[in-house]
């Protein structure tokens, strides 16, 4: 965490981690839109029709405007909704009436459980070397199953 926001109050924290969030999530919703409005005639064109922007589309299509909400309780998920939101010309009142909830949740869990986690790792690899190793070890079996599962649902599809 930057160092400026270690000694704030919780509530001010809270706030400042809003701000963030808000203005990414706002500057990816608008960057997406604009990028879709000029698509036809730029290098844009094939990332707007990339898997993780049609699964998003879907996602928006299937459940609407509270996937925008959820999204800011998920990891990699977040951005992608954000701009399939601005690809899909979300009127701007709607997208940021669903963002909102999701910031504030988003900046909440991120100066509570999202802070306490980083330090805890940071602790555990400086306190030994087995905990580094641990750590590692867990991000990569959950990487390998995350993978195995996509690679499950292809072949299932007919997809490879």
């Amino acid at each position: 965490m930057p160092s400026f926001l270690e000694g704030l109050p919780f509530g001010w924290l809270v706030l400042a981690l809003f701000v963030v969030v808000f203005c990414r999530a706002q500057a990816t919703y608008w960057a997406a839109r604009g990028a879709a409005a000029g698509a036809s005639r730029s290098r844009w064109g094939r990332w707007l029709d990339s898997a993780a922007v049609r699964r998003g589309s879907a996602l928006l299509a299937r459940w609407g405007l509270p996937v925008v909400t959820v999204s800011f309780l998920t990891v990699g998920l977040q951005t992608i909704v954000n701009a399939a939101a601005g690809v899909a010309r979300v009127p701007w009142w709607r997208y940021t009436a669903a963002m909102v909830p999701g910031c504030v949740a988003w900046a909440v869990v991120s100066a509570t459980i999202g802070i306490a986690l980083f330090w805890a790792v940071v602790a555990a690899l400086a306190g030994s070397p087995w905990a580094a190793v641990v750590i590692v070890a867990l991000v990569l079996a959950g990487t390998a199953s995350v993978w195995a599962v996509r690679r499950r649902r292809r072949r299932a599809s007919g997809l490879r």
